[in-house]
């Protein structure tokens, strides 16, 4: 039994540029990735079936079937690779669903490496990454889990090194509320408000946005009232939603900082998820 984490991912800025003739938007990112996240467990197993099991505090009402993204990137990389072996995997779901942190995509990219190491394929980071992008616009992303610009429709990926932000202290909020992609896209309002500055943390904070933001809010006022809360609290250097929401985040200066945040969040609002974390590194 070996297993892997499923780093839960971090837009700290998403800038939606326009829409693509192919019915995707053309998109900037800076993606960052948390310490924590959904676990994957696997055993080998030698007749080639897969078999999938969740588990965990949010694992009520996932399917474990064929359309799981764990199970396709596991079919996917048995069918590229010609092995005969199969799997035992056990997911365990510690990060709320259809909540704008990777979820499916960080379990699915998570699956890709355990499953590479566990079948002792060998294939490198390309081969994963291009097994990965017909899963979803963020699982390349999810296989690299360090801190990248994201553009394109998220696949096009460049890794980068933003000095101060590695460990950085990181809290995340989400409100209790699911909120699916489709509709906070199609409620962006078409307005191109230029061009990503991923050249430093300081650009990120000081000009980058969320650009799915304000329709997420509209759909789910809760949005507008995590991001209100986190914007006032002591230490706090960036507040904003993440992806398509509706979980938000907020980096702080220092530990204590994020950790009296969490406390004072936790009491004042008991029905929102709380993680305190710090940015994962390269």
């Amino acid at each position: 039994m070996i297993e892997e984490k499923a780093y839960a991912k971090i837009n700290l800025a998403l800038h939606v540029r326009n829409r693509r003739p192919d019915g995707f938007h053309e998109l900037e990112s800076l993606f960052a990735f948390a310490d924590e996240g959904d676990v994957l467990r696997a055993s080998a197993r030698e007749d080639g079936a897969v078999r999938l099991t969740i588990d965990g505090p949010f694992a009520d009402g996932l399917d474990a079937g064929p359309d799981n993204l764990v199970f396709r990137a596991a079919i996917a990389l048995q069918a590229a690779s010609g092995t005969g072996h199969g799997a035992d995997i056990g997911l365990t779901k510690n990060l709320p669903i259809a909540s704008g942190i990777g979820g499916g995509s960080a379990d699915a990219a998570a699956a890709l490496r355990l499953l590479n190491r566990l079948w002792d394929l060998r294939i490198e980071e390309a081969g994963l990454l291009a097994l990965a992008d017909p899963l979803g616009s963020d699982v390349p992303a999810c296989v690299v889990s360090r801190t990248l610009v994201g553009t394109g429709r998220g696949e096009a990926l460049d890794v980068r090194e933003l000095p101060g932000l590695s460990a950085m202290p990181l809290l995340l909020i989400n409100p209790g509320v699911a909120l699916s992609t489709g509709p906070v896209f199609r409620g962006w309002d078409g307005i191109d408000r230029g061009a990503l500055d991923a050249s430093s943390l300081a650009a990120i904070v000081k000009d980058g946005r969320n650009d799915l933001q304000p329709p997420a809010a509209a759909l789910v006022p809760e949005v507008g009232a995590v991001i209100e809360v986190l914007s006032v609290l002591p230490g706090m250097v960036l507040a904003r939603m993440s992806g398509s929401g509706a979980t938000c985040f907020a980096l702080f200066d220092d530990e204590g900082a994020r950790d009296r945040a969490a406390d004072h969040i936790m009491a004042m609002h008991s029905g929102w998820w709380v993680m305190t974390t710090r940015i994962r590194g390269a």
